[in-house]
């Protein structure tokens, strides 16, 4: 009987010890070998960096712009804004009466820049992950009259600069990416 029960564990742990080094070691370091190959930039994060190289955020991960001569993203849920490490929504539902006051204050805080124009869903509510990196081209045109006062440059010149830098995808709503938007817009000057 004993070796009934040893001769079936040990292809047991065999197995368990060959899939564990498969699965867990050689499945992982070749998945990561042929995404930095093929895809480095995406690999690593989508890193923007500046003229002296210096990582000034992601192409695919949020960050605020608290200025008002930047344009803004979408409000974050994910931890105290733009946290990677708490990335997640809120969950709170349409009948929440925490997201009908965040809203409301969100709803304030754009009244209160001076945004008279009817507001955008994404203006005012946070995205599933809390890290949005786009906005919809009407989100960042409704900001426009703002960032043209305060840098003393024309409208329509904010305008042009939306439309260039809106994107269209083959599935999905056309977006502008913000940092990319406000790098551009540091582009024109002032």
């Amino acid at each position: 009987m004993g070796k009934d029960i040893a001769s079936a564990l040990r292809p047991a742990i065999v197995m368990t010890l060959l899939f564990a080094l498969l699965l867990g070691i050689a499945y992982p370091l070749a998945m990561t070998g042929i995404g930095q190959a093929l895809f480095p930039a995406q690999a690593n994060g989508s890193l923007i960096r500046d003229r002296a190289g210096t990582v000034i955020g992601s192409s695919v991960v949020g960050q605020a712009f608290a200025s008002d001569r930047y344009f803004r993203t979408r409000p974050s849920a994910a931890g105290k804004g733009y946290d990677g490490l708490a990335s997640s929504g809120s969950n709170l539902g349409p009948a929440s009466q925490a997201l009908v006051d965040r809203v409301k204050a969100d709803v304030a805080a754009q009244r209160a820049a001076g945004v008279a124009a009817p507001l955008p869903a994404d203006l005012v509510t946070a995205s599933g992950s809390g890290l949005d990196p786009d906005l919809s081209p009407a989100a960042a045109l409704t900001q426009a009259p703002r960032i043209a006062k305060v840098r003393g440059v024309s409208e329509a010149a904010v305008r042009a600069l939306v439309a260039k830098q809106t994107e269209t995808s083959l599935l999905g709503d056309p977006h502008v990416n913000v940092l990319a938007l406000n790098r551009a817009l540091d582009q024109l000057g002032r």
